[in-house]
């Protein structure tokens, strides 16, 4: 549900002006997975792509027609959770059924693409356009984790501002797996056995 921008403000005339995404009416319907490269392990990141999309051809097509995988340039940030090295943003929007049980359309390549960035070369999610699983540990790669969670502390001790999510990335509380049949398929979990997939459709762990 959007908390910002025009859509709150929509005008009073029976949808025609709303939003493609708004939930009320038959518009689009798509997700982002978003991460940070560094900049130094782009190119071997993007060859790693290359050889999964020798394996199938086909493996992207289920990324969105007109924005695919954007790529954009970021500077670093003397921010606690910032940059801390010049990095290459990628954002990969995708389709998905409504049915959260249901596959994408190759998403076993998709999926593979994901963690091989947030495994293999540490990439780091974008704060709002990932799932539970781009998160888990996450806290960990920032070296400035421990001096921003103690200004946390000092402007917020009673946690007001906080909630069950953020103490999970923050890695003050639990974590931010779920472990359940068809996890994998919404990002909740990395496939450890066939249930957390889609067995009965092909995907398997």
């Amino acid at each position: 549900m959007m908390s910002s921008g025009s859509c709150l403000d929509s005008l009073q005339d029976g949808l025609i002006t709303a939003c493609a995404w708004d939930s009320r009416i038959n518009g689009e319907f798509f997700h982002q997975t978003t991460f940070s490269v560094p900049f130094t392990q782009v190119k071997s990141f993007i060859n790693d792509i290359k050889s999964l999309v020798k394996i199938e051809p086909k493996s992207l097509f289920g990324l969105e027609l007109h924005y695919g995988i954007l790529m954009r340039y970021v500077t670093s940030s003397p921010a606690y959770l910032g940059k801390e090295t010049e990095a290459l943003d990628f954002d990969i929007t995708y389709y998905r059924a409504k049915d959260p049980l249901t596959p994408r359309l190759y998403e076993d390549f998709i999926e593979e693409i994901e963690q091989i960035a947030l495994f293999k070369y540490k990439a780091l999610p974008h704060w709002g356009k990932n799932r539970n699983l781009a998160f888990d540990g996450v806290i960990k790669k920032y070296k400035n984790a421990p001096a921003f969670l103690k200004v946390k502390e000092s402007y917020d001790p009673t946690g007001l501002f906080s909630s069950e999510w953020t103490d999970q990335i923050l890695g003050i509380k639990g974590n931010t797996t779920i472990v359940k049949d068809g996890c994998a398929l919404e990002g909740l979990c990395i496939c450890s056995k066939d249930a957390h997939c889609a067995p009965t459709k092909g995907y398997l762990c």
